[in-house]
């Protein structure tokens, strides 16, 4: 079995890792690192949420940086603020014992007067979201002709996003880069595009397969029940869970507010995130389920994207949504971390045909509760 130094990661990074507890290679760190390391050219990369992308694509990054030079030479570009904020203090606990390498994370929903200073000071790897960089670009703030390696994390969701034109702006404006390094859950038609433009025809390729994208450590269940009944089944469903917490997903704006209130009302400390919330309002709220505060989060696919907090135990499909590379995300949200978690779903009507959908297209089996 391999381990980050047979990998070729240098021991002042290893003993950063190892502080952090991460001693094992995942096995897309496993298959990533060493191309990266060794050849680091184009690459594509489909491995699901929470298997340590951040890890795969951070360590060769870091390796290839000169700490000595005042220039920016990589960029992350990332759907969501939080994410931007995870990744960036990830690479920051990674070198703390290396030569100093300064990175900085640049999102919405902070006052962009303050990002602007950060940049005039010596950064190596930027790491972003792609609406508020397109702004920055406009303010001449930021300059990416010096950028070598573009890293795209979470495409797929950042194309879900809308995010395609500001994609095309921010790349356009790395034409000295080297190489890009794409990581997606999913490859959609969207990607392929994105590949065959931006990318080299002899990229390297690391698609994993159904089985290794949905991560073996979740167990995936199932209820049948009226959609009426759903607010209590899910009440008995978190009883039985005790102190363990988790995320409970719906389609719409409405059904999550509903849903949140019926819970609260029940005496469960839920928190809601939609759509229409500010972001204050939103990290009000991811704030209190990071401090446990609040036990359970109500969220639809949007509002939930970037969230990463560890320990979850499970996640609860009060609809399933309609297409596999969401409910790939969302039970990618538990499982995490070497951990075993939890897909929950709550059947009545055509998600029943949606279930057996995904058995086929993820290879997995659906095991139903009373």
């Amino acid at each position: 079995m391999s381990n980050f130094k047979t990998l070729g990661i240098n021991k002042n990074l290893i003993k950063g890792l190892d502080e952090l507890g991460i001693k094992q290679p995942t096995e897309v760190q496993e298959k990533a690192i060493p191309f990266l390391m060794e050849d680091g050219s184009d690459f594509v990369c489909r491995a699901q949420t929470g298997t340590g992308k951040t890890v795969a694509f951070g360590l060769p990054l870091l390796e290839r940086i000169n700490p000595k030079s005042d220039k920016v030479q990589g960029l992350i570009l990332v759907p969501t603020r939080e994410l931007a904020q995870q990744v960036a203090k990830h690479l920051f606990k990674f070198t703390k014992y290396t030569d100093k390498i300064f990175t900085e994370a640049v999102y919405g929903g902070d006052k962009i007067e303050i990002q602007v200073k950060a940049l005039a000071r010596r950064t190596h790897i930027i790491v972003a979201t792609p609406g508020r960089l397109v702004d920055l670009l406009k303010m001449r703030a930021v300059d990416l002709s010096t950028v070598k390696r573009v890293i795209l994390d979470e495409a797929d969701e950042m194309l879900t996003m809308g995010f395609r034109e500001h994609l095309t702006k921010i790349i356009n404006q790395t034409s000295n880069r080297e190489s890009m390094w794409l990581f997606s859950a999913t490859i959609p038609e969207d990607i392929q595009k994105l590949v065959k433009i931006y990318m080299s025809h002899d990229a390297k390729h690391l698609l994993l397969e159904s089985k290794d994208i949905m991560h073996e450590a979740i167990t995936h269940q199932f209820l049948r029940c009226k959609i009426e009944d759903k607010p209590a089944r899910i009440a008995k469903f978190l009883e039985r869970k005790g102190k363990e917490r988790g995320l409970i997903f719906c389609r719409s704006k409405a059904g999550a507010i509903n849903l949140g209130e019926a819970l609260n009302d029940l005496g469960f400390a839920t928190g809601v995130l939609q759509g229409n919330l500010s972001q204050k309002d939103r990290e009000k709220i991811m704030r209190a389920f990071r401090k446990e505060r609040i036990q359970y989060v109500v969220a639809t696919d949007v509002a939930a994207r970037g969230i990463d907090i560890e320990g979850l135990s499970f996640v609860i499909h009060h609809q399933l949504p309609e297409q596999t590379e969401y409910y790939i995300h969302r039970s990618g949200r538990t499982a995490r971390a070497g951990k075993t978690g939890i897909s929950f779903a709550l059947i009545a009507g055509r998600d029943a045909q949606r279930m057996h959908k995904f058995e086929k297209e993820l290879k997995i089996s659906f095991q139903q509760i009373a």
